[in-house]
């Protein structure tokens, strides 16, 4: 390469800050970039910076899961080398396995379950019903109270006493 464009790749750089490098795609087409660290022209310095671009999705329609882990720890910079396409395809089948070792212990473990009710070895759950609410006024009784009726065209003020608060009896 000429002097003259290592000068002008050196003014580029200053100007605008060093490209992105791709580092990688995952098993989607997503593709993973990072721009190194670099010092502007007024010499502040600025952190690497790392990125993915999406294939064929908006930002705002980015959902957990949609990356593999290894890649969004990458990004986070959780860890420092960028993931092999092995090592995504290991932890999956990891996590698969996993996933069906549990599903064998549940089951399992209802069969177990059930065959402790059988024997006796252990009691069923409770069924309970519940009736109304401990705040209602009907609580515990089959059904609700009537409605109350208004009295708004026939009440006269000062001629409404409370229920068993008659004129001889005082608590």
């Amino acid at each position: 390469m000429g002097r003259p464009w290592q000068v002008l790749r050196a003014l580029r750089l200053r100007l605008l800050g060093p490209e992105k490098e791709l580092v990688g795609t995952d098993q989607f087409g997503n593709k993973y970039y990072r721009v190194p660290k670099h010092e502007t022209r007024a010499g502040q310095i600025i952190p690497e910076r790392r990125f993915v671009e999406t294939i064929n999705r908006q930002a705002y329609q980015y959902e957990m899961g949609d990356f593999p882990t290894e890649w969004e720890a990458w990004i986070r910079k959780k860890r420092n080398d960028p993931p092999t396409i092995e090592e995504i395809l290991k932890n999956e089948n990891y996590r698969e396995e996993m996933k069906q070792k549990v599903k064998d212990v549940s089951e399992k473990d209802k069969l177990l379950q059930a065959k402790e009710y059988e024997e006796g070895l252990v009691a069923g759950p409770a069924h309970t019903q519940v009736k109304g609410h401990a705040s209602a006024p009907y609580y515990g009784k089959k059904e609700p109270s009537e409605d109350p009726t208004s009295t708004a065209s026939t009440f006269q003020p000062g001629s409404w006493m409370p229920p068993g608060r008659g004129s001889g009896q005082n608590k």
